[in-house]
């Protein structure tokens, strides 16, 4: 399951938005409505954290060049 990022838009611009998570399947629609108040919500992008485990790494690169 992934975990995704919501924020509510305000109805007045004013008001700050609510930020909250919530864990979905991949294959589940985007929430359109915030189950607490209610109001509209959006999916927030935020940068991931992927690790790469295949592929030569700099300090394996750079070790080969010295020999």
């Amino acid at each position: 399951m992934a975990t995704y990022i919501y924020e509510t838009i305000p109805k007045n611009s004013k008001d700050k938005p609510r930020r909250f998570e919530l864990e979905q399947k991949m294959s589940e629609p985007a929430l359109t409505k915030d189950p607490k108040t209610g109001l509209p919500v959006r999916r927030v992008i935020t940068g991931g954290s992927g690790i790469v485990t295949h592929g030569a790494s700099i300090l394996s690169m750079s070790r080969s060049k010295r020999r």
